[in-house]
């Protein structure tokens, strides 16, 4: 309350026009910016082939989450969020994105939520994502986003719209305590889809009004197009990113230079195999997570 969240800590000395943009455009769908990349798969395969062949396994999910961690710890603007029009740092990197328990139409799907510090290495993206899933594939796992989803919706279907407007009038107001937020996957920096798993193709998917995720990403079914290499034009496999942001809380020339270092990343995935030491911290709020990892 009175601008204080368990989630993140008020962004003070704003540019004027920024600390408008939120009174301007309220909502999320007023402020959603679309973008895409095609993503080059051939050092992506390289680099899964080369571990693999060490023992190592890795997939695109792996490396995209990595990449968004690494990307957010470096440009930590990018990990900001607006609530009841003020602008937010986050106090850690939070990366939700949904598994499908079977290959199945009916299959049930568990939402998963993990949090960063921004210093993890490939390797550890990659053990905790691993790990997380495994806890929830099979059919009767229910962690406690599940159960919390589950409680909401045995309601009548009145109750519901009354549950979960005080969800939001408590969000709003800064009253819901961290281990509530910890369970919601819509309070986080990214949401992560990976429609490339299932050959689908991206899809530009909307950041929700409700909560206060900053950014959704959606890879997509990767396809054979015409590529310059070397000077030569050849056939290239790229795979589709699409991306959406909420602009109101960090400009077009910091979020161009966070997504051009998010592409080197996924590019070249062995920059990300050691942990990073320093951490540039937001510039205009000390960030909880700008201090050195004790491990």
């Amino acid at each position: 309350m009175f601008g204080y969240r368990a989630d993140g800590k008020k962004v003070k000395n704003l540019d004027p026009i920024q600390r408008l943009m939120p009174h301007i455009m309220p909502t999320r769908a007023d402020a959603q910016n679309s973008t895409s990349y095609e993503v080059p798969c051939e050092p992506i395969d390289e680099f899964i082939k080369r571990e693999y062949e060490k023992g190592e396994k890795y997939n695109y999910m792996h490396i995209l989450i990595a990449a968004i961690v690494r990307g957010s710890a470096l440009y930590p603007r990018i990990n900001r969020f607006i609530c009841n029009g003020r602008i937010y740092a986050r106090n850690c990197i939070q990366i939700s994105f949904l598994v499908k328990k079977a290959l199945s139409p009916d299959a049930a799907d568990a939402t998963i939520k993990l949090d960063f510090t921004g210093h993890e290495s490939l390797p550890e993206i990659r053990d905790r994502i691993n790990e997380v899933i495994q806890k929830n594939v099979s059919v009767e796992a229910k962690n406690d986003t599940d159960v919390m989803a589950r409680i909401f919706s045995i309601v009548p279907n009145f109750l519901i719209g009354f549950m979960v407007g005080m969800l939001k009038f408590a969000d709003l107001h800064g009253l819901l305590p961290k281990a509530v937020l910890d369970l919601l996957p819509f309070h986080c920096t990214a949401f992560v889809t990976n429609l490339k798993s299932i050959k689908g193709p991206a899809i530009y998917h909307h950041v929700y009004n409700f909560g206060n995720t900053g950014m959704f990403f959606a890879m997509g079914k990767e396809s054979l197009k015409p590529v310059v290499k070397k000077g030569e034009i050849v056939v290239g496999k790229l795979m589709p990113l699409r991306i959406v942001t909420d602009e109101r809380f960090c400009d077009g020339f910091y979020f161009v230079n966070a997504f051009r270092k998010l592409q080197e990343l996924l590019t070249n995935p062995d920059a990300m195999m050691e942990r990073l030491d320093e951490l540039p911290g937001d510039t205009v709020v000390h960030h909880a997570f700008s201090k050195k990892s004790k491990k």
